[in-house]
């Protein structure tokens, strides 16, 4: 087992950040929160190295970038998503059939055919953003637009994007940020009780992720997050 290695990232930054202990336990660290002891953030990785971490990061948040709208990637900690998932059977393509005849040049429409698995595709891909989180965005921009009609940009692309709009218990979209920037309930059971409440009025309810309304809330194992 290699050594466990951290993204540190500073709360200033990124206006705070979903923090995972070693435990397991999830807590929300508040740029603004004079309380917290530290200022640099320490998340534990399981699949990035530190600076493959810190390039995805910088990388997404170009792609989902934060401006007036609303936040982006870097606040609904994308790369944590990203991590968990290569991580775990997906990244292994455990689900994937991946025998041969491959096919690197098949339509899009068929699919990925490729023999390179997404933790394959994203140790390449990275090797091409080296020194990428150094960077201004203007050059960041520059560099993205390079690669953006290759694999991994695509993958890189896709990823960001579940990672804004996933499940909270996936890693990515902390406080449901994703969800409320664009209106999305969450998986809401029913809205029997507001309909005399809000009838002939704009109802817009705070989202609530499925740990939430789950009786029963699933806890995936180590392997499978």
């Amino acid at each position: 087992m290699r050594r466990r290695q951290f993204l540190v990232l500073s709360a200033a930054s990124v206006g705070g950040v979903l923090v995972y202990s070693l435990d397991r336990t999830v807590s929300r660290v508040s740029a603004q929160d004079k309380s917290a002891p530290e200022q640099n953030i320490r998340i534990p990785l399981r699949f990035f190295t530190a600076s493959e971490a810190l390039i995805v990061a910088a990388a997404t948040a170009r792609i989902f970038p934060s401006d007036e709208s609303g936040p982006g990637a870097r606040e609904a900690s994308v790369v944590v998503f990203i991590d968990r998932q290569l991580a775990g059977p997906w990244g292994r393509d455990r689900h994937r059939y991946t025998h041969a005849p491959f096919d690197e040049t098949a339509p899009e429409e068929f699919g990925y055919q490729g023999s390179a698995t997404p933790q394959q595709i994203y140790r390449q891909g990275l090797k091409q953003l080296a020194g990428f989180d150094q960077l201004t965005a203007s050059e960041q921009d520059a560099k993205l637009k390079l690669i953006e009609g290759g694999l991994f940009f695509n993958v890189l692309r896709r990823n960001t994007i579940e990672g804004m709009f996933c499940d909270p218990q996936h890693g990515g979209n902390v406080d449901m940020v994703g969800w409320q920037l664009i209106g999305f309930p969450g998986p809401r059971m029913t809205n029997f009780a507001e309909v005399d409440q809000y009838r002939g009025e704009a109802f817009r309810p705070k989202p609530v992720s499925l740990a939430q309304v789950a009786v029963h809330p699933n806890k995936p194992s180590e392997d499978e997050t």
